[in-house]
C-alpha cells in the first residue's frame, strides 16, 4: 500500500496493463498496418528543458504539455498505427490513454511502444536531492519496468546518473528531441541492462561522463571509456564494452545513502587547517581531487598527518585525479605518501562516481570500515577500471578463429568482430544444448555477447531452459544473460522451460526476473484449462511456478477450477465430496491425514 501510496503521489492514477483491443472502425483485413514485433518502454519526465515553458521570460517546467507537444511530432509518434490499431495498452472506459504514444516502424521492422509517466512536481535537476533519486529508483522498482527512460535535466544529471546506478542493485534551441528519439530507438531494439546516458548520437555508461560544456549538443564526455554505442546511419553497439551483471538475484533498490560526504579539490598552498576542519565530524567520507596521476605534496606533513588521523578516526577517503582524463597509480612517491596514509586509490573514477560510490557504500551498516574500503576498490558498477594490468583474451588470440580467418582472407579488426559476432552465437547455443560450461566460458572470453541469438533468435539461454542443462542457465545468468529476450516466435527462456517442464530451470529464472511476456499471455487461458481437462497437475504447477494466473479464463470464459468442476458434474463427483474424502482419506499406521497427492487427482478428474 505504501508503494501504491507513492506511485499515485508522482504519477497519478497508475492503470494497470490490459489486453490490445483493435479499432472498432477496422477489421483485421481492412489495416493498412504490416505485422511487426513491438517493444514497450516506459518514459520517466521528472522536468528538464524539453518540458519547459517561458514565464516572466524565464523557463521553468511546465506540467501537462510534454506529451502533448510529442503527438504533434510524427518522427515521435505514428498517429495512424495508433488510430487503426486502437494502440490501448491500458484497460480505460475513456478510450486509449493520452500518455502512451508509438514511434513510427525502424529499420529492423520493429515498433517502439513508450508510456510517458510525468512527476509531479517537475523539478529542476538543480533542486533535486537524494530523496528524489531514491524515489526514481523506487518507482521503477515498484512498476516493475524491465526497459525505462528517466528525462533529466543537464545540470546535475551525471549525479543522478550515478546514484541511480549504484542503488539498483536553458536554451532557445535545445536538442531534446533527438536526443528522446535516439534513447527510445536504442532502448527498444537493443539488451543494453545499464543505466546509461543518451546525448549527441552517442550512448554512454552513466557513471563515466562528465558534463564539459553547458553550451553545446555535445555536452557530454566519457573520458576514460569509449561510448557504449554510437547512432549515425545505423546504430552501432560495443558489445565488449557492455557491462553486465554477475548475479541472478531480482532488480532491487537501495535507498540509504550516506550524506556526510564531501569533495575536496587539493591546490598549492592549501592548509592543514583547512583540510582539518573539512575532515571534522560528521564527515565520514571525501574524494580528494589530487595533482596528476593521484599526487600531493609528500613535503607536507602536515597535511599528511591530518589525512592519517582522519584514516584513524574510521574516514574513508578515495583518491581521484583532477585531470579529466587518466587514472590514479602508487609509480610516484608523492602518490605512494597518499596511498601510505590511508587514501582509497580511486583509479580512472570521475568525481561524481567516487563521491556516489562513497555515499552508497558508507550507508552500509552490514560491512565493517575495513570491509567497505575493500569495496571501494572494486569495480562495481563498471565505474573503474580495477585492473589496468589484467590482461583480456582477445580475438587475435583465439586460435579458432584466427584458422578461419585466414582462410577466409579476413585481417582487419573490423571484419574479425563481424565473423565473430556471426560465428558465436551458433556456438554458443550448440554449446548450452550439450551443457559444456567450459565452452561456453571459451566463447566468452573472445569478447563474444552471451545474449545475442543465432538465426531463429534463440539465445544460449533459450537452449540451456529447453534442455533443462541448470548449471548452464546459472552460468549464463550469471554473466549477465537476459531472461527478457524473445526467439522469432516470441517465446522467451522461461516460456521454453515450462513447456518442457523443467522445474528448478523455471525456479532460478524466475528469481532471476523472469516472467511471461504479454503475448506469451494471450492464449494462456486456454492452454490453463486444456491442462486441467486432461488432468495435467504437473503442467499447472510449472504454470503456477513461472508466475501464471490459474484463475485466468480460456476463449469461452471458463476459468480452469471451472472446468474441472464442469468435469466433476459430468462424472457425477460434487467437488466437496473430494475435499472431504482428501481430508479425511487415513494412511500409515498412525493414523495421520495426508493431502490429495497429484496421481489420486488424475485418478478422480478420469473416472478411474
Amino acid at each position: 500500500h505504501v508503494h501504491c501510496f507513492n506511485l499515485e503521489k508522482h504519477f497519478g492514477n497508475v492503470a494497470q496493463p490490459g489486453r490490445r483491443r483493435l479499432s472498432s472502425s477496422n477489421s483485421v483485413e481492412s489495416l493498412d498496418v504490416s505485422p511487426c514485433a513491438e517493444a514497450r518502454v516506459l518514459v520517466i519526465n521528472t522536468g528538464g528543458t524539453i518540458g519547459m515553458m517561458y514565464h516572466n521570460n524565464v523557463l521553468s517546467p511546465e506540467p501537462n504539455v510534454f506529451v502533448k507537444a510529442l503527438r504533434k511530432l510524427p518522427d515521435l509518434h505514428d498517429e495512424q498505427y495508433a488510430l487503426q490499431t486502437c494502440m490501448s495498452y491500458y484497460d480505460s472506459t475513456s478510450g486509449p490513454q493520452e500518455n502512451t504514444l508509438v514511434l513510427p516502424l525502424c529499420k529492423q521492422n520493429k515498433r517502439i511502444v513508450y508510456t510517458v509517466l510525468e512527476y509531479s512536481p517537475l523539478l529542476d535537476s538543480c533542486n533535486m536531492t537524494a530523496d528524489d533519486w531514491a524515489t526514481i529508483g523506487k518507482d521503477i522498482e515498484v512498476l516493475g519496468v524491465v526497459i525505462f527512460l528517466i528525462l533529466h535535466f543537464t545540470l546535475t544529471l551525471t549525479i543522478t546518473l550515478t546514484f541511480t546506478i549504484f542503488i539498483s542493485r536553458g536554451i532557445m534551441m535545445n536538442d531534446g528531441r533527438d536526443n528522446l528519439l535516439g534513447a527510445l530507438l536504442i532502448a527498444g531494439q537493443f539488451v543494453i541492462p545499464e543505466v546509461c546516458l543518451y546525448f549527441h548520437n552517442k550512448l554512454y555508461r552513466g557513471n563515466r561522463v562528465t558534463k564539459v560544456d553547458p553550451g553545446s549538443f555535445n555536452a557530454f564526455n566519457s573520458p576514460n571509456l569509449a561510448p557504449l554505442a554510437n547512432a549515425e546511419v545505423d546504430i552501432k553497439i560495443n558489445w565488449d564494452t557492455v557491462w553486465r551483471a554477475n548475479t541472478t538475484a531480482l532488480f532491487r533498490v537501495s535507498t540509504l545513502m550516506n550524506r556526510n560526504v564531501g569533495l575536496l579539490k587539493l591546490f598549492p598552498g592549501i592548509t592543514a587547517v583547512t583540510v582539518k576542519s573539512f575532515l571534522q565530524a560528521p564527515m565520514e567520507g571525501i574524494v580528494l581531487e589530487t595533482y596528476g596521476s593521484g599526487n600531493a605534496p609528500d613535503n607536507r606533513a602536515d597535511l599528511l598527518e591530518e589525512f592519517r588521523n582522519a584514516t584513524k578516526r574510521g574516514v574513508i577517503m578515495v583518491n581521484c585525479t583532477q585531470c579529466l582524463r587518466g587514472s590514479v597509480t602508487t609509480s610516484y612517491a608523492t602518490g605512494k605518501a597518499l596511498s601510505d596514509a590511508g587514501l582509497v586509490a580511486g583509479c580512472d573514477m570521475t568525481p561524481e562516481a567516487a563521491l556516489c560510490k562513497l555515499s552508497y557504500v558508507l550507508a552500509r551498516t552490514d560491512l565493517s570500515i575495513e570491509a567497505k574500503r575493500n569495496m571501494l576498490s572494486q569495480n562495481l558498477r563498471g565505474e573503474m577500471i580495477s585492473d589496468l594490468q589484467g590482461a583480456k583474451l582477445t580475438l587475435s588470440d583465439s586460435r579458432f578463429i584466427q584458422v578461419i580467418a585466414k582462410s577466409l582472407s579476413i585481417s582487419c579488426k573490423e571484419e574479425l568482430e563481424a565473423f565473430r559476432d556471426a560465428l558465436t552465437p551458433t556456438l554458443a547455443c550448440a554449446a548450452s544444448k550439450i551443457g559444456d560450461v567450459e565452452a561456453l566460458n571459451a566463447i566468452k572470453e573472445m569478447g563474444s555477447n552471451l545474449s545475442l541469438g543465432d538465426y531463429d533468435g534463440r539465445t544460449p539461454l533459450h537452449i540451456a531452459s529447453c534442455e533443462g542443462h541448470l548449471k548452464v542457465v546459472q552460468y549464463l545468468l550469471s554473466q549477465g544473460a537476459t531472461v527478457y529476450a524473445k526467439d522469432r516466435y516470441g517465446d522467451t527462456p522461461l516460456r521454453n522451460a515450462v513447456r518442457f517442464r523443467h522445474k528448478e530451470v523455471v525456479k532460478l529464472l524466475r528469481k532471476a526476473g523472469a516472467h511471461f511476456s504479454r503475448d506469451e499471455l494471450k492464449n494462456a487461458g486456454s492452454e490453463l484449462c486444456s491442462l486441467a481437462a486432461s488432468a495435467d497437475i504437473d503442467g499447472l504447477e510449472m504454470w503456477h511456478l513461472a508466475g501464471g494466473d490459474l484463475d485466468t479464463p480460456g476463449y469461452n470464459g471458463q476459468t480452469p477450477m471451472e472446468v474441472v468442476m464442469e468435469i466433476f458434474k459430468f462424472l457425477g463427483v460434487h467437488i466437496t465430496d473430494v475435499l472431504k474424502w482428501s481430508t479425511h482419506r487415513k494412511c500409515g499406521e498412525e493414523g495421520t491425514t495426508a493431502p490429495l497427492q497429484p496421481q489420486e487427482a488424475k485418478e478422480i478428474c478420469l473416472g478411474t
